[in-house]
């Protein structure tokens, strides 16, 4: 083979690769979790009924708070929140992940609509929040831009013994931060209002709700 061929296969070989990683899957390597409707426990203001704060309807949970609502436990000091919680499967080792498509609407702001409880330091691992239409870590940096009104592919991956979180948007890699420590852990989604800067109305829509591990 002479050199010009030898070039022309190294070069094929890079734009393979790059073709790769480019169409890898966030769920590739992990094994689904299969989930029944007793994995999905709601938490929502305790003094309403559920029916005046969450609907289930052709596969979408919708959920919804006010800022004035109470909070999900009479004795809880927190703020209001419509959640959905990943019952039965959390965690204190390994790698795991969670999928859903979300949709919140132009309005909802200083809302928590992901987050991983649990830690050794703090009380939450990961708290994906969005302020007027972008998501940001907890208040802070900022993971993407441009959500409202459209469906968005979410993946969120803790590798608890690397002690590190990524986290996919519409299957393209946005973010990556050091966790809070291993803990029991767990996935929630809706909507839970921040402690300041939040709107009146908040509401987020999931469907399509997995989790997987390695």
């Amino acid at each position: 083979m002479n050199i010009c061929s030898c070039s022309v296969l190294v070069l094929a070989l890079q734009i393979g690769l790059l073709n790769h990683l480019c169409s890898a899957d966030p769920t590739d390597g992990f094994t689904n979790v299969p989930l029944t409707d007793a994995n999905f426990e709601l938490q929502k203001p305790y003094v309403i009924p559920l029916s005046e704060r969450y609907s289930y309807e052709n596969g979408v949970h919708k959920l919804w708070v006010y800022a004035d609502d109470k909070p999900h436990d009479p004795n809880s000091h927190t703020q209001p929140r419509t959640e959905i919680r990943i019952r039965g499967l959390d965690y204190s080792s390994g790698v795991w992940q969670f999928e859903g498509y979300g949709f919140v609407p132009n309005g909802t702001s200083g809302a928590t609509i992901v987050q991983i409880h649990g830690a050794s330091h703090g009380a939450t691992t990961i708290i994906l929040r969005i302020y007027d239409g972008d998501m940001r870590f907890y208040n802070g940096d900022l993971v993407t831009t441009d959500l409202y009104d459209k469906w968005f592919r979410v993946n969120l991956i803790h590798d608890v013994d690397g002690g590190l979180l990524t986290v996919f948007i519409d299957g393209e890699q946005k973010f990556q931060h050091k966790d809070q420590g291993p803990g029991d852990l767990y996935f929630k989604c809706g909507v839970y209002a921040a402690p300041s800067n939040i709107s009146y109305y908040m509401e987020s829509r999931w469907r399509d709700i997995r989790i997987y591990r390695k």
